[in-house]
């Protein structure tokens, strides 16, 4: 199932829905508090404890959650910051450290515990932390003793702009309802930790006033994970043509192709120029190898291969050979997966590529790529929103990788997959992505879920294999990730049934 990701406002405006539909405002925070106490106390046993409190309702919910801490027969004290939220009837505010700054920062600082909450701001802050507040997370950050944060870390931004000042790093991050834009994007998700999303009681119909900012990748519908009929053959399962660099740069291809077949494609064919023929056809076994002159023989050679997508870029060489033979493959009309020199190529005339795309294609950048490409961007725009902005002005589905991969395609909501592995940061990683998209392609998917898909399966595949991966053991791993993804559907559709229908 995929999971709204929304935006800092929109969640704001989710607690004033609740409030509108008879939630009290105090019995979302008690929610929140309770939440908060309770992975607190999943995650460690009781020790010294201090809760920094900010004025808001951040601060609310941290008095809550010292208060049950405490009920819970754990040593708590609490340092208010500027002017707390009074809550009555509530034995939290016996805890605080009262009196002024230099107090608290003796507090803090003298503080001999084992663990921080995070109570300060949250998310609700839109200026850069200074003064007490900014001192005092510069003291817990050289502290060796964990933080667990409220909503967000103090100082890092909800909608993930930048840090312009002291920003707390979390062990445990406890936030309400839906995941925020920095709970998902790199570097922020890291400085959050381990997050934790707590339903305090939103009621439904929320989503009728307010579009997620983008979609929390989800395990995908992939073809390749389905039992093919009894009656199908290879060439209904989807041909893929992948386009091979010179004899000394051949392996991309091969990757991309080999992924391919793995993923589902029925049949792959590595196209390859005559100076690398030799090469790939000793590598290759169950991929097909098609003689390849260059130029305008791309967009002949793709007619009569009868594919259904095609890859171009790993390897390819970076210059006016690229250029043409993109150019030749875009007049076919077939969707296209364009990464690497495809792209590099196009640096110094960004146009003549927007103007040849089409719906059909998906550009696989990482961040130098794009950079290159569809330059800096607005000022201050976050890896969201310049994804978005890119695939407007290319008119087709663009995929930013790297940590917290983002699939952005025009008219729909965008796709953020953190199901990955830091191990996939090797050499031909990228090349095997490419392949299993265009296998997606080759099946008739349509882009934006071809390349969301991809991008799950292919994190799944690096979790799976984990430290000493290469990129041809990604490949390798793919029947395992799609044959778990097979069990998956099937234990939720037997359930999905049981619940509608009963035993």
């Amino acid at each position: 199932m995929l999971t709204d990701i929304l935006a800092t406002a929109d969640c704001a405006r989710c607690d004033r829905f609740a409030v509108e539909n008879g939630v009290s405002s105090q019995r979302l925070m008690n929610k929140a508090g309770e939440a908060v106490a309770a992975a607190i106390r999943a995650r460690w046993a009781p020790r010294p404890t201090l809760v920094l409190a900010g004025p808001g309702n951040n601060g609310g919910d941290g008095l809550i959650a010292a208060a049950s801490l405490r009920k819970s027969g754990w040593p708590v004290r609490v340092v208010l910051v500027g002017e707390p939220r009074r809550l009555t009837g509530d034995a939290a505010w016996a805890l605080g450290v009262w009196g002024g700054e230099a107090e608290r920062a003796a507090e803090t600082e003298n503080f001999c515990g084992e663990l921080f909450v995070d109570a300060l701001f949250g998310a609700g802050l839109s200026r850069p932390i200074s003064g007490e507040a900014g001192r005092l997370i510069e003291q817990v950050n050289a502290r060796s003793a964990p933080v667990v944060a409220i909503d967000l870390p103090s100082g890092v931004p909800g909608d993930a702009g930048p840090i312009n000042g002291p920003a707390l790093k979390a062990a445990l991050t406890v936030t309400f309802h839906a995941r925020k834009l920095a709970h998902i994007i790199e570097p922020f998700a890291q400085m959050c930790g381990e997050i934790v999303c707590a339903d305090i009681g939103i009621p439904t119909g929320w989503q009728d006033a307010i579009t997620p900012i983008a979609l929390e990748n989800a395990p995908p519908d992939w073809p390749g994970a389905r039992l093919p009929d009894g009656m199908v053959h290879k060439h209904q399962r989807g041909r893929v043509a992948v386009f091979s660099g010179g004899a000394s740069a051949t392996g991309a291809a091969r990757l991309a192709a080999r992924a391919s077949l793995r993923a589902g494609a029925g049949l792959v064919t590595v196209c390859s120029p005559p100076s690398a023929s030799l090469v790939n056809g000793s590598h290759l076994t169950s991929e097909m190898l098609a003689r390849w002159e260059g130029g305008d023989h791309t967009a002949r050679l793709l007619t009569e291969l009868r594919v259904q997508a095609a890859v171009l870029g790993p390897a390819m060489g970076v210059g006016p050979a690229t250029r043409e033979a993109v150019l030749s493959a875009l007049t076919v009309g077939i969707p296209l997966v364009l990464d690497a020199d495809a792209l590099t190529s196009f640096a110094a005339c960004p146009d003549a590529l927007f103007d040849a795309l089409h719906p059909a294609c998906v550009l696989t950048p990482h961040q130098g790529e794009f950079d290159r490409v569809f330059g800096a961007g607005r000022s201050g725009a976050n890896k969201l929103d310049r994804t978005i902005d890119a695939a407007e002005k290319a008119g087709c589905t663009v995929l930013l990788k790297g940590p917290a991969t983002v699939v952005a395609t025009p008219r729909l909501t965008p796709r953020i997959n953190g199901h990955a592995s830091p191990w996939l940061a090797t050499a031909g990683s990228g090349d095997v992505l490419t392949g299993i998209i265009a296998s997606g392609l080759a099946s008739g998917q349509v882009p934006h879920d071809a390349a969301a898909g991809a991008a799950w399966l292919h994190g799944d595949a690096g979790r799976l294999l984990g430290a000493g991966l290469i990129a041809e053991d990604l490949t390798e791993a793919l029947p395992a990730v799609l044959q778990a993804l097979a069990g998956r559907h099937c234990r939720e559709a037997a359930l999905s049934h049981l619940l509608a229908h009963g035993s």
